[in-house]
């Protein structure tokens, strides 16, 4: 098998078919493993938020005061200090597992020359590689807009937040996606002016709305404009600053403006043409429940294939098509996927949301639970987190868990393991849970819940 591209889902597909006694090799474009995940993307944000949370003070501000910091003027070299450090680390422990596990890594620009055959080229020339399965993991790059010109220093995009020059006094935000709102968030709480601009009526449309509300409510707390329903026109430096002109004819200005609207997939070089594999106009293959694409040999997984670019899923996504490719038994749900946002406080879900079952007429009742009525929240100063499930109000079988606070998206699997299994609310009534712990909003949700059934 050879795999093209080395973040989660390749990583994890070359592994599998390694598992499973067969000859990998891993094809990667640039010179380092891990793909955007590990080096632009998904470990780089998390990481900067984790610094941005560290050195604002901003989880004990509302037990020491609004100004409390842990180092007062805060810097672009801060965040990006302890981002390297995780960085290498990362890349580090990915080389250790191929090469445990016998996968050849192969350093160059892969394309396809026939269905079975890839040429990888170099600065020295090219070398031909021959497979009997391929397994497409090329992931995404920014999306570019002609309104928008990337300057990479006032103008940038996601992959370049940490090459700027300084923490900016006003920021302008073009996207109100996952990526946009995570890094709303992270330079509000540093306190940048931060306006935010959403074609759509809401953000994160996916996720349930009360818990976007509340998420909405803590960016402006923080001074955070939005500008839902606006649509960017053009952009252009002005000075040393930026100016954004709406299609409304409202004119933004600030130092500086991320563009995070959508991902495009990294397909230019690889001549799909030549493998008989077609791509949309955003640049991703469509596949099947399996990942096959339209030539049965050749697989495709994680953001290369879009909805839900998920560095988790990826993974999974990679393994079950190295599974498929050589008929390994496997077995894995899509409808119980978990997602975690990391915005500020971070949201993580899995299961319904209140829209859907609306929509679905499914019968279905709501239990809350809040931090600031457990002592756990109260001894971490988040008074703002909730927990919310949703069940079945005939049979109580759990249907949704979304959470909001510090912690949501390790206190989510709780709810996972009991809505994969079947369980209903009354499992959280009957456990114990220890005390003091985020995971008792659980019980007190559920009790929430169940008093509502009591009343009918």
């Amino acid at each position: 098998m050879i795999v093209l591209g080395s973040g989660p889902a390749g990583q994890r597909a070359a592994i599998q078919a390694a598992k499973s006694g067969k000859r990998v090799a891993v094809i990667e474009k640039a010179q380092v493993l891990g793909g955007v995940c590990i080096n632009t993307g998904t470990i780089p944000s998390k990481t900067m938020r984790e610094a941005v949370l560290h050195l604002s003070g901003y989880q004990y501000q509302s037990v020491y005061g609004m100004n409390y910091h842990v180092k007062e003027k805060i810097t672009m070299a801060d965040l990006a200090f302890r981002v390297q450090h995780v960085i290498r680390t990362e890349i580090d422990v990915t080389v250790a597992q191929l090469s445990r596990n016998n996968v050849e890594t192969i350093f160059g620009v892969a394309s396809f020359v026939d269905p079975h055959t890839i040429r990888v080229s170099t600065a020295l020339g090219f070398v031909d590689y021959q497979a009997e399965f391929v397994v497409i993991a090329v992931g995404t790059k920014p999306a570019v807009s002609p309104k928008v010109p990337i300057n990479g220093k006032t103008i940038v995009n996601s992959d370049q937040v940490l090459t700027m020059e300084q923490v900016p006094k006003t920021l302008m935000v073009v996207g109100g996606g996952v990526i946009g709102v995570e890094y709303t968030c992270m330079f509000a709480i540093l306190g940048v002016r931060v306006i935010l601009v959403e074609k759509r009526p809401r953000l994160l449309e996916f996720a349930d709305s009360e818990i976007v509300e509340a998420l909405s409510y803590h960016l402006r707390d923080h001074r955070v404009t939005m500008r839902l329903n606006e649509e960017v026109s053009s952009v252009e430096p002005a000075g040393e600053g930026v100016v954004a002109n709406l299609e409304s004819k409202k004119k933004l200005s600030g130092d500086a403006l991320l563009y995070a609207v959508g991902r495009q997939g990294n397909i230019d070089d690889l001549n799909l043409a030549a493998a008989g594999v077609e791509a949309d106009a955003r640049g991703r293959i469509p596949v099947d429940a399996d990942y096959r694409t339209k030539v049965p040999h050749i697989f495709a997984t994680g953001d290369v294939i879009g909805f839900p670019s998920l560095a988790s899923v990826s993974m999974e996504q990679g393994r079950i098509a190295a599974a498929h490719a050589f008929d390994k038994p496997v077995h894995s749900n899509p409808a119980t996927y978990p997602y975690g946002i990391y915005t500020i406080p971070e949201i993580s879900f899995i299961g319904k949301t209140e829209e859907q079952l609306t929509d679905e007429d499914v019968p279905y009742e709501v239990g809350v639970a809040y931090y600031r009525e457990i002592a756990r929240g109260q001894i971490r100063g988040d008074t703002t987190g909730r927990l919310k499930i949703i069940f079945h109000r005939e049979t109580k079988e759990l249907l949704g868990v979304h959470i909001i606070g510090e912690g949501a998206a390790e206190l989510l699997h709780i709810g996972q393991a009991v809505l994969i299994l079947k369980g209903t609310v009354e499992y959280f009534v009957d456990t114990v849970f220890n005390y003091p712990t985020l995971a008792e909003c659980y019980k007190a949700a559920a009790f929430n819940g169940i008093n509502k059934l009591a009343r009918l």
